[in-house]
């Protein structure tokens, strides 16, 4: 039998032998649960319907851009990306207001279920500066976020969505 050291050191050492222990023969089934679980869905955030246009028009760019918007939209559960996603942007830009038809614009997401949309400059409004998107297609529940940007001089925005069966 091994002496046990009653000093703090001692106690930590212990401490930290029996963690590891515990973790290395428990991490199988940590691992599982988490698979099994799998990626959870994205929630519709507060205020991100806000100004929404059913059938926003797919569009290559909205106004004269110079501001990026993009992100990922995969699948609930085991995370694939999907493609051909109809996403819907619009926001308070230096061209106009979150209301108007024409700073709204729809973009498809690529094979990898990456979606990528250049629009004006983002300009705070309510003293934020943010934008919207929506996923308002009828094989995913309908998902709307309104993502906030860190300093209303970013020149871009990420948005990811992962969507649930409807």
């Amino acid at each position: 039998m091994l002496p046990i050291s009653t000093t703090r050191r001692g106690l930590l050492i212990a401490g930290a032998a029996f963690g590891a222990t515990v973790l290395t023969e428990g991490a199988p089934a940590l691992i599982q649960s988490a698979q099994a679980k799998g990626l959870a869905p994205t929630d519709s955030m507060r205020g991100g319907a806000n100004n929404y246009r059913p059938g926003a028009p797919i569009v290559e760019r909205i106004g004269n851009g110079g501001f990026w918007m993009s992100g990922t939209v995969r699948r609930a559960g085991d995370g694939a990306p999907l493609a051909g996603i109809r996403i819907q942007i619009w926001a308070h830009t230096t061209e106009g207001y979150e209301t108007d038809a024409r700073s709204h614009g729809a973009t498809l997401t690529d094979a990898n279920g990456v979606f990528r949309l250049e629009m004006p400059q983002i300009i705070p409004a309510f003293g934020q500066a943010h934008g919207h998107l929506a996923y308002d297609g009828g094989a995913f529940k309908t998902v709307f976020l309104r993502p906030v940007m860190q300093s209303s001089h970013d020149k871009s925005l990420k948005a990811d969505f992962v969507l649930q069966s409807a």
